[in-house]
């Protein structure tokens, strides 16, 4: 049995991103090399057993929406764009990701996501507040529900 979940993120965002938080999106989004300084998501705890048996944790950097090619579980293809949205009311930045979801790194992709929601256009936000930044679903199920976050809580398993 996998835990894996298909994880889609479609939203357009408002222009006002920082050459820093825009580098950083591009490296989580497998479309830039890793900042030399991390703002958005600062720890990614990981457990390593040294020499001794004994376990310890690490930070270990890695971007999270940067799955590419032949889907695992899911089927299809993973990947992910950020496109600058000119010529278009409001500006900003039109992003797609398609990725697998490992338990693993629900922690650190709810951060992204939460940190997202707040910048997206006005078209993603309903009247009652709530963010719509795509769909979810675990790899068996036929289909996803929506991804979103409300009052700074994501929906994800």
């Amino acid at each position: 049995m996998s835990d894996i979940h298909e994880l889609q993120v479609t939203v357009d965002l408002r222009d006002g991103l920082s050459g820093q938080e825009l580098a950083e999106l591009r490296w989580h989004l497998g479309l830039g090399p890793e900042p030399e300084q991390l703002t958005v998501i600062t720890e990614f705890p990981f457990v390593v057993v040294d020499d001794d048996g004994n376990p310890r944790i690490e930070n270990e950097p890695r971007a999270l929406l940067a799955g590419s090619g032949p889907a695992w579980k899911v089927g299809g293809t993973l990947g992910s764009s950020l496109t600058a949205r000119t010529g278009l009311p409001g500006g900003g930045w039109s992003l797609t990701s398609r990725t697998e979801l490992h338990p693993d790194d629900t922690e650190q992709v709810g951060e992204l996501l939460r940190w997202l929601a707040p910048r997206v256009h006005d078209t993603h936000v309903h009247p009652d507040g709530t963010v719509r930044l795509g769909h979810c679903r675990w790899y068996e199920d036929p289909e996803p529900y929506s991804l979103e976050v409300r009052d700074g809580q994501l929906n994800l398993p």
